[in-house]
């Protein structure tokens, strides 16, 4: 197949871009490079099934040249991070609704199949362990910053059941949670790769909020797979699954995991959110995942535990501080 992968060069496109070559696809890739880095896709950017554009999917126009000829999208490309949100609300809107709307229109124009990558967030503060697709949003106000990212791709799975229903699109929403692994950053607000950076730096790390809360990891190779699968599947269409894993664990828990398995001194600190996100801010406490339609739709099954997770954040990380020292950086 040929495929149109948004985002390709972040965390998790570049982990779908190589599956895709390796299982014999041709692949472009569209990614502004805002966050993503040219050295997340080192494995395949000489291959000759892979090509890398760099725009926005803001681009309407290039959007929809790069869709034609496609078979199967894959839209990854969002404003993510907590830090990201914060600091950029007015672009991270745009980006996160008008790039979904681009790329639902050029699917439909091209008859592309479409999997639209969406988040656990949509659930907001709603602490039911084992969250299913059709569970309530429990969202707080409009007005504070936190629920940003949230609101933004509730449009976005609007957005796309609108293009199914009217336009008849073959379109998948999946909804992560908590996806983590090698090459993830951690300068956006991902807790893995920065707690796991500043153990192996020496650095304290930071909890925010009483660090009760809790969350669930799943890794990036757990799935991928799904997303391959899911943007094939008929029975999919139309629908949102969700992906991640069902294995709780405190942020507190997750700090001292991590200084236990990196053998660090570092200490642990509390800070409170008001002094890191302001008084916009709002946590969830306990956003836990039932994945029974992506095992039957998909065959998915979060297999990998937590520990090997960290451990692979871990490798990770230790590989770009080598990099980092031996360019002087």
């Amino acid at each position: 197949m040929r495929c149109l992968v948004t985002g390709a060069a972040g965390f998790i496109g570049s982990h779908l871009t190589e599956n895709l070559i390796v299982s014999g696809h041709e692949v472009i890739g569209l990614d502004d490079m805002s966050t993503g880095r040219q050295e997340n896709l080192a494995a395949v950017s000489e291959h000759p099934r892979f090509g890398l554009v760099q725009g926005s999917i803001l681009d309407a126009t290039l959007v929809d040249e790069l869709t034609a000829g496609s078979d199967w999208v894959f839209h990854l490309a969002a404003a993510v991070g907590a830090f990201v949100i914060r600091d950029r609300p007015l672009a991270s809107l745009r980006t996160n609704i008008h790039g979904t709307e681009n790329v639902a229109e050029a699917a439909s124009r091209h008859d592309a199949r479409l999997l639209v990558a969406s988040t656990g967030e949509i659930y907001g503060k709603n602490a039911t362990v084992g969250l299913r697709e059709d569970a309530d949003r429990v969202i707080g106000s409009p007005l504070r910053s936190r629920w940003t990212y949230a609101e933004a791709k509730a449009t976005d799975e609007s957005l796309v059941d609108g293009y199914v229903r009217e336009r008849g699109l073959r379109a998948v929403i999946v909804r992560l949670f908590n996806t983590a692994g090698p090459r993830q950053n951690g300068r956006y607000g991902m807790v893995i790769p920065r707690f796991v950076r500043r153990a192996l730096t020496g650095r304290p790390l930071t909890v925010f909020g009483t660090g009760d809360q809790t969350r669930c990891f799943c890794h990036v190779l757990d799935v991928i797979p799904a997303l391959v699968r899911l943007v094939q599947s008929d029975q999919a269409t139309g629908l949102a699954v969700n992906l991640g894993s069902s294995q709780q664990v405190s942020i507190a828990q997750l700090a001292r995991m991590v200084i236990a398995m990196t053998s660090s001194s570092s200490a642990i600190e509390h800070s409170s959110y008001l002094d890191v996100y302001g008084s916009g801010d709002e946590d969830m406490q306990r956003p836990v995942p039932d994945c029974t339609l992506a095992g039957q739709l998909a065959g998915f099954d979060a297999t990998r535990p937590l520990a090997e997770i960290i451990q692979s954040v871990i490798a990770d990380q230790w590989s770009r501080i080598a990099t980092a020292a031996a360019i002087g950086t």
